[in-house]
C-alpha cells in the first residue's frame, strides 16, 4: 500500500497529512519553539564580571537551535516509513526541514518538492495534498 504524505510547517506548528487507500488521516504536531523567551530575573541584556560584558542571546540561540532540531526530530519520525513526502507552507522552517531530510540518507530520496504556500485551513491543506498527489 502506498502511503504519500503532505506536511504543512511553520515555526509554530505542523499538520501531517497521510494519504493512503483510506480516508486521509491529519495530525498536528506543535513546534514549542520559543522565539520571545524571558528568564526570570533577566533585567539587562548582559552581565558584569569585572571588566566582561556577558550576553544572555548565545544561551537563548542555543536553547532556539535545541528545540528546532527536537522538532524535526519528531517530525522525521513521522515519515521515516512513508514513500514520498512533500513539503509545503508559509515560513522558511520548509527549507530548513528540507535541509534535515536531505542530510537524512534513508529519507532524502522521498522528497518530491517544497512549495510556498499560505496559512491555510485544515481542509484545504488536505486538498492540497490530494490535488498534488493526483497530478
Amino acid at each position: 500500500m502506498k502511503k504519500n504524505i503532505g506536511i504543512w510547517i511553520d515555526s509554530n506548528q505542523a499538520i501531517i497529512v497521510k494519504l493512503s487507500s483510506k480516508e486521509p488521516s491529519i495530525k498536528k504536531i506543535e513546534s514549542n519553539i520559543d522565539f520571545r523567551e524571558r528568564i526570570p530575573g533577566e533585567s539587562k541584556k548582559y552581565g558584569r564580571f569585572g571588566g566582561q560584558y556577558i550576553t544572555y542571546e548565545k544561551n537563548k540561540e542555543n536553547r532556539q537551535k535545541e528545540q528546532t532540531n527536537l522538532y524535526f526530530k519528531n517530525l522525521l519520525k513521522e515519515i521515516s516509513n512513508c514513500n514520498s513526502v512533500v513539503l509545503f507552507g508559509p515560513s522558511t522552517m520548509k527549507i530548513q526541514f528540507q535541509t534535515e531530510i536531505q542530510n537524512n540518507k534513508q529519507i532524502a530520496d522521498k522528497l518530491l518538492g517544497v512549495f510556498n504556500s499560505d496559512s491555510i485551513s485544515e481542509n484545504q491543506i488536505v486538498a492540497w495534498v490530494k490535488d498534488f498527489y493526483n497530478n
